[in-house]
């Protein structure tokens, strides 16, 4: 990791932990919570939002204009719309990202939440996404919050992580245990 990368980490932490802690105190953590997972996904799936936000040919406050602009019409929460702006107007845009991150993993942490990543080689369907949050929940014993992605590499079955633990029951991976046990014999 680089000495910039670290310094952005670390900015972002302390943004992030700043804000956890304003919207725990005015019981906004959820509504706060989802107005930033909304921007992540805006900045991820925008390129010129990505752009806006870390380059320095942008004054801050075009930036903060840009920032609420986004929350506004995204009816963001006031404690929402007042961290980006001073994150803008401080100049730390670009650790917008890095303080999402950190905001989640203190709100999830505080909730007790799981994290689970499921890959399936084809998009599930709510019934059997159900089915699989309910199996993990019984594993956990806590309710997961799952991210689904889609892999056609892995053929068939399901790939599931959770922390650093992978549950790996995909076809790909058979297969190729299969052909590794074929050519050892």
């Amino acid at each position: 990791m680089t000495a910039r990368s670290e310094t952005t980490n670390e900015i972002g932490r302390r943004y992030g932990r700043a804000l956890y802690e304003l919207a725990k105190d005015a019981k906004a953590v959820e509504a706060v919570r989802n107005d930033l997972l909304m921007l992540k996904a805006a900045i991820t799936e925008h390129e010129g939002l990505q752009t806006a936000l870390k380059s320095p040919l942008y004054s801050a406050k075009k930036k903060a204009d840009v920032l609420m602009a986004v929350a506004k019409s995204a009816k963001a929460h006031d404690i929402t719309v007042k961290a980006l702006g001073l994150m803008a107007e401080n100049s730390r845009a670009d650790h917008i990202t890095a303080m999402i991150v950190a905001f989640d993993h203190l709100a999830t942490a505080d909730a007790k939440v799981v994290h689970a990543e499921v890959t399936s080689a084809t998009p599930l369907p709510d019934k059997h996404s159900t089915a699989v949050k309910s199996a993990l929940k019984t594993v956990l014993g806590t309710e997961p919050e799952l991210t689904m992605t889609v892999d056609p590499e892995i053929l068939g079955g399901l790939r599931v992580r959770v922390g650093s633990r992978l549950m790996d029951a995909s076809l790909k991976t058979q297969l190729d245990q299969l052909s590794h046990m074929m050519k050892r014999a």
